[in-house]
């Protein structure tokens, strides 16, 4: 994501807005009111101001009312927070690239404010998960070494078979126990770049007995076992 966030107030003139799309060379910024996200204004909620059009112009109307969402009202916009689509479609900085993608094409936008107890941290667009995806398979398993295994998950990556070709994982070794296996399958599939994972861990001590009468107990409530 991007960190250095270029946002407008609710009440920005549509005209500044452009402005600002055009002279920063972007297609959207978030629109906020001390540090929180209200909604996102993009170029397409003011290029009809910028054509000038008029009644007669059936077709572009019609098409701009399909940009604005199919409220004829937004057309009457004059500010940033009359224009911009409310509530955003945010994410939260933890949120692996894969859902950012799955949530940019199923809501149909371009960019993600990404939001940390309710306040705008940065932002991530289209290009940046591009970039994401077109890592080397060194730098994807760099970060699975150091920083997912050993920083994340405190696992010594001397100890695990790590591999990645063409972003498809293959995971190999020993852990500890059958639920760090699965955390470890989990994490990694979250790292930028990883197409798909292959994985052939071991554990020493099967822990999914455990994990399964602590389920039933919690369900049951105290007292019952």
């Amino acid at each position: 994501m991007s960190r250095e966030v270029v946002t407008v107030g609710p009440t920005t003139p549509l005209k500044d807005v452009a402005r600002l799309l055009s002279e920063r060379k972007i297609s959207g910024m978030p629109v906020c009111d001390d540090g929180q996200v209200l909604g996102v204004v993009s170029e397409a909620d003011i290029v009809w101001r910028e054509q000038g059009f008029g009644p007669e112009k059936g077709r572009v109307l019609r098409w701009l009312v399909e940009q604005a969402g199919g409220d004829e009202s937004r057309l009457a916009a004059r500010t940033a927070g009359d224009a911009m689509s409310s509530p955003a479609v945010t994410i939260e900085p933890r949120a692996s690239a894969a859902r950012a993608a799955r949530l940019m094409v199923e809501r149909h936008v371009k960019r993600l404010p990404v939001v940390a107890d309710g306040r705008l941290v940065g932002i991530l667009s289209r290009g940046d998960l591009v970039r994401a995806f077109h890592r080397s398979d060194e730098e994807i398993e760099t970060e699975i070494r150091d920083d997912v295994l050993l920083r994340v998950l405190w696992v010594d990556p001397e100890t695990l078979d790590v591999r990645v070709d063409d972003g498809e994982v293959t995971l190999a070794g020993m852990v500890e126990t059958r639920t760090v296996a699965e955390v470890v399958d989990a994490f990694v599939r979250r790292v930028p770049g990883v197409v798909g994972v292959t994985s052939s861990l071991g554990w020493r001590v099967d822990d999914l007995s455990r994990r399964t009468r602590r389920s039933a107990a919690h369900a049951h409530g105290p007292g019952r076992f």
